[in-house]
């Protein structure tokens, strides 16, 4: 028997990348759509969605980076709001009052977030933008870390990355709608958007300082290989300053 995928591989190596990536985009689509045909609590929907979400990003970022729903904190006790997606550091960095699925997120820890919605509008958009916004406005530390030689001075603090992702987009023309593309653009510092994916359109960054988009089909395969390469260019998050958290502890 002939093992159509190895021959494909052998005889055009990147329509084979295309065609498997396709699949597992589809994959996810048919289980965002058995949610919504099939759940008729739009929280229990949201959060199985948000799940799905998750365990594609678990599924292909390295163990270093964890990937969960979660709260953000600063050393001053401030709180950012519920988080769907959380990538942050898991090497060096503790979650804090763990209590089943509730977590307290470090903020020094945090590389990016994500929105999870039922599909791309105006409103959505927005929406992520301000969620951003209660990460983004933290406050987070960066201290030196000594060495055999001497010391490492502290880490400069890199930008958080948010996004949004959703099974479908409202514009006619997708990312590539110019009513889209203001929204996007009207969207500036604490609150700006830096990518997102549609499964039924496509993909964008702004990684690079201007929009990149996927192609149609392969809308969750370039997410996830530009993810990766973001997140290999930020490198360790900083060295936490545990003495300020402990500081916060202290009378006033």
């Amino acid at each position: 028997m002939v093992n159509v995928a190895k021959r494909q591989s052998e005889t055009d190596g990147k329509a084979f990348l295309r065609s498997a990536f396709d699949a597992e985009q589809n994959v996810l689509a048919v289980q965002l759509k058995l949610s919504s045909q099939s759940i008729t609590h739009d929280g229990t929907m949201g959060q199985v969605n948000e799940q799905h979400f998750i365990n594609v990003l678990r599924k292909y970022l390295p163990n270093r980076y964890a990937v969960s729903q979660g709260i953000v904190i600063d050393s001053n006790g401030k709180t950012s709001d519920q988080i769907d997606i959380v990538l942050f550091d898991q090497q060096y960095t503790p979650t804090l009052l763990d209590q089943q699925d509730h977590r307290f997120i470090p903020a020094e820890a945090v590389y990016g977030i994500f929105e999870v919605k039922p599909t791309i509008n105006k409103t959505y958009l927005e929406y992520a933008a301000d969620k951003a916004k209660s990460v983004r406005e933290l406050e987070r530390t960066s201290i030196a870390i000594p060495f055999a030689a001497g010391t490492y001075p502290p880490k400069p603090l890199h930008p958080i990355f948010a996004g949004i992702v959703a099974p479908d987009i409202e514009w006619i023309d997708g990312f590539k709608s110019s009513s889209f593309n203001a929204n996007l653009t009207a969207l500036t510092n604490e609150r700006s958007i830096d990518c997102g994916l549609a499964l039924t359109d496509t993909s964008f960054d702004r990684f690079d300082g201007k929009v990149t988009l996927s192609d149609k089909d392969c809308g969750l395969a370039f997410f996830l290989f530009r993810l990766l390469q973001k997140l290999q260019s930020l490198g360790t998050v900083p060295a936490i300053d545990w003495n300020k958290y402990a500081s916060s502890l202290g009378k006033n």
